[in-house]
């Protein structure tokens, strides 16, 4: 098997046309698994069957972390992939994707827009390749790492089709599955909470092991775009979001090393 792809889910309706659109997309064959993780909750839509697609069914909603874990436990592939479950992807990605991927790198592609409704990529948005990692005031005394549109590196790059960049929104990444085991292992559910900063614990375990966060312009996918009405539950009542505490422990943990080691090592970057 050469990649496996994971979708934590939590009632999005819009998974069935997530899974098709990987499924529509893949070069791989079958040597494509989709894995589905149905979190804490018994599905009013039909399933796709496709001996391609896996299901987990958790009999209690862990939240996007837990249901990320559980995915990646029996994941098979050689690399492992994780999306949201309302996102659509370009011809080739899985081979595109899994041929540029180095063991010690952890890689997106070029981020669109989609419109969950048409179905469509929302071309007048444009689109986002790099983002710049930095600690943004969310709320009075609330900071936290997020990633910032570059546009400046976007055109001074423009011509390197798989580049390092500082930030993923964390919506897709593709890793080798062995050094992701390796190096980051299970997602931390009980520190960060079960739903965010995910991208910022998988893109720091990288950097301190060596790897590097990638950027392959040469695939894409669409994201659902934020104008639209959430499709899905981020947070159930057994499982709130419990944001402020995963923003508290990101920035204690990994600060220091944003300022005193990653922030000097990028410094040409914005020449």
């Amino acid at each position: 098997m050469k990649l496996s792809v994971v979708i934590p889910d939590y009632c999005d309706p819009l998974l069935i046309k997530t899974i098709d659109s990987l499924l529509e997309g893949s070069e791989l064959g079958s040597d494509l698994e989709v894995i589905a993780v149905i979190d804490g909750y018994e599905p009013e839509f039909a399933l796709r069957e496709d001996p391609r697609v896996r299901y987990i069914k958790l009999g209690k909603n862990r939240g996007m972390r837990g249901a990320i874990n559980a995915g990646v436990d029996i994941a098979k592939g050689e690399f492992i992939m994780r999306t949201d479950e309302h996102c659509c992807f370009g011809k080739g990605y899985d081979k595109i994707l899994t041929d540029a991927c180095q063991p010690n790198e952890i890689m997106t592609a070029r981020r669109y827009y989609l419109d969950p409704v048409k179905w469509e990529v929302m071309q007048d948005k444009g689109f986002v390749d790099y983002e710049k990692l930095v600690i943004q005031n969310v709320s009075e005394g609330v900071r936290k790492f997020s990633g910032k549109p570059w546009k400046e590196r976007d055109e001074k790059r423009k011509d390197v089709m798989v580049d390092e960049t500082q930030a993923q929104q964390g919506s897709m990444w593709i890793a080798n599955r062995e050094f992701f085991l390796k190096t980051v292992g299970e997602l931390d559910t009980e520190s960060y909470g079960p739903l965010i900063q995910d991208s910022v614990e998988v893109s720091m375990k990288y950097w301190k092991a060596g790897g590097r966060v990638m950027v392959n312009k040469n695939s894409w996918f669409a994201h659902k775009h934020r104008d639209f009405p959430r499709t899905h539950n981020n947070g159930s009542p057994e499982n709130p979001a419990q944001n402020e505490k995963g923003y508290k422990y990101a920035l204690d943990t990994w600060e220091k090393y944003y300022q005193e080691v990653l922030l000097p090592r990028w410094v040409d970057w914005g020449k």
